[in-house]
């Protein structure tokens, strides 16, 4: 891995979305804190979006993905395979135990693309639903802090959906 800075292209490799589709080698350094959030159709609520803040590591084109344990009662992980662009991997979800779906373990695949800027990545998740049938829907990742380190992760270790309440409320009412 080289000195690149998370979001910063790999000069290295070239922009094109052959080199991916040829398996070529990530482009971008995608290590930091993310606000992940994938909406499924539950069979009996309707339509729901889950949030998480997550932390991303990245080794060579592996990337390793955990939401941070504040973050929402049911935690999520993924694990990626980047090739350019383009990342492929699966996800679990461990759901809470005294939620609506009882400590339940989901789980399934996941592809994502990485936009240009390398500070966002947004795809499709496929997996099984309460009753047993194959479902999908979007997913998307954006990049809110490149650090990791302790007071990092323990600064994002609440709900995404709180901590944009909060901050609209230090800023005020807009006009």
């Amino acid at each position: 891995m080289g000195t690149e800075q998370p979001g910063q292209r790999n000069p290295e490799q070239q922009d094109t979305a052959s080199s991916a589709a040829l398996g070529e080698s990530n482009e971008f350094a995608l290590g930091g804190v993310w606000h992940s959030h994938y909406t499924y159709e539950s069979t009996g609520r309707g339509p729901i979006t889950r949030h998480h803040y997550v932390v991303i590591r990245q080794e060579g084109d592996q990337l390793t993905v955990e939401s941070l344990p504040g973050s929402n009662d049911s935690p999520v992980s993924l694990s990626l395979n980047m090739r350019g662009p383009i990342g492929t991997g699966t996800w679990t979800e461990h759901t809470a135990v005294d939620g609506y779906y009882q400590g339940a373990v989901y789980h399934g695949a996941l592809q994502v693309i990485v936009d240009s800027t390398g500070r966002s990545m947004s795809g499709k998740w496929v997996g099984f639903d309460k009753e047993l049938h194959v479902d999908s829907g979007p997913w998307a990742l954006d990049l809110v802090d490149v650090a990791t380190d302790e007071a990092t992760l323990e600064r994002y270790n609440r709900s995404p959906l709180r901590a944009e309440a909060e901050r609209q409320h230090q800023q005020g009412p807009t006009r």
